[in-house]
């Protein structure tokens, strides 16, 4: 595992209210739907559980570059993100997550589909457990994983978090 000496954060007003941003000198690492006052203690609970021991601090130069990419997608500017990414996780969760790069924008698939497509047919509830601990939602897009009969089932930030990130790719309607 490499080694993360500082880990920096800020937060950013969004569509689906404040997020707060987590990156390393790697890279992003985490996005905790809340302000920084509501996720200041899942990052250490993040940070103690991937055994990082680096110092941590609010530093708006660091995260600017996330924070800019993901206003212009709110803004629907911004169809894919080009940022350096520090993702953390088990060696399956990481091969969801690769895997849920590659759904296109405005695109969805079925956690079935995810399934098949890493080499795993039968492991569609695994898929969604990956999906649950993904900690860059929204870069990693994992609100465009529904179900099999077309459903938005499960997200990390709420059902209506989905259907607001669906709504600004054009995924579906506004329902109003």
């Amino acid at each position: 595992m490499e080694k993360r000496l500082a880990i920096f954060y800020d937060e950013m007003d969004s569509p689906l209210g404040p997020l707060t941003i987590v990156c390393s000198d790697l890279g992003v690492c985490l996005i905790e739907f809340g302000s920084i006052e509501q996720a200041l203690t899942n990052i250490k609970v993040w940070m103690k559980k991937n055994f990082i021991k680096g110092e941590l601090s609010l530093n708006h130069e660091k995260v600017k570059p996330v924070i800019t990419q993901l206003t212009q997608y709110f803004k629907g500017k911004r169809v894919t993100f080009d940022l350096p990414i520090d993702l953390i996780g088990t060696k399956f969760q990481c091969l969801v997550w690769e895997a849920l790069r590659n759904i296109e924008y405005g695109e969805t698939k079925s956690y079935k589909q995810i399934a098949k497509e890493i080499g795993a047919p039968k492991a569609v509830r695994a898929i969604g457990g990956a999906n649950n601990k993904n900690p860059l939602p929204i870069i990693i897009p994992c609100h465009r994983v529904i179900g099999s009969n077309g459903a938005l089932v499960g997200y990390g930030g709420g059902v209506e978090k989905k259907e607001i990130l669906l709504e600004i790719e054009g995924s579906i309607k506004k329902i109003s």
